[in-house]
């Protein structure tokens, strides 16, 4: 055999080789892009999923705040009206006739003489006619004496001879006990 046969032959040889290398090398480079393809696929469905996770916990808050700004504001709706009827109720109840008043007066002073034997009564300027003519003319009275006009819409406030007691009757004072007391229950029926 000549030396071009056994060339020849290493030629050939070395020529199925590097194909072979080739082939391989080829199919390694396919395996590992289908790997990076499959790496670079689960990465982006990660990265969706993380996005519509956020994506939603942020709906989820942006729908909350908008709910407890809602609240809010019927909220403060429903005070300002309850705040109206208050007012109201307050200006219609001083806005009551004279002898009205006149009524109330009496009957408040005969209920504080229940309490305090001797004491000074004060009340808005437009009652003491009235708290003046009740101190003149109840005897259960005769230890009371008139002290003053005193800010207030309606009723009489009486402090004790010695000064150690303070009953505040007034309409005010009623006002917001029964606000007070019936606030839940009438909040309930206007607003359910």
């Amino acid at each position: 055999m000549g030396l071009e046969v056994v060339v020849e032959e290493i030629r050939e040889i070395g020529q199925k080789e590097a194909t072979a290398i080739r082939n391989e090398a080829n199919e390694e480079a396919r395996r590992i892009l289908a790997a990076a393809e499959e790496r670079a696929s689960s990465i982006k469905q990660e990265a969706e999923a993380e996005v519509e996770r956020q994506v939603q916990q942020m709906e989820a808050q942006e729908v909350s705040a908008a709910k407890l700004l809602v609240k809010r504001e019927t909220l403060n709706a429903q005070k300002e009206l309850l705040e109206e009827v208050f007012n109201a109720t307050e200006k219609a109840i001083s806005e009551l006739p004279a002898a009205f008043h006149e009524k109330v007066i009496r009957e408040l002073l005969k209920k504080v003489a229940k309490e305090i034997k001797d004491g000074v009564v004060f009340c808005n300027s437009r009652d003491q006619q009235a708290v003046e003519s009740a101190l003149s003319e109840l005897k259960t009275l005769s230890g009371y004496s008139y002290g003053g006009s005193t800010p207030i819409r309606g009723g009489i406030i009486v402090q004790s001879a010695d000064g150690q007691l303070t009953v505040d009757l007034s309409y005010q004072t009623f006002l917001d006990e029964v606000w007070e007391s019936g606030l839940k229950d009438g909040s309930d029926i206007l607003f359910g």
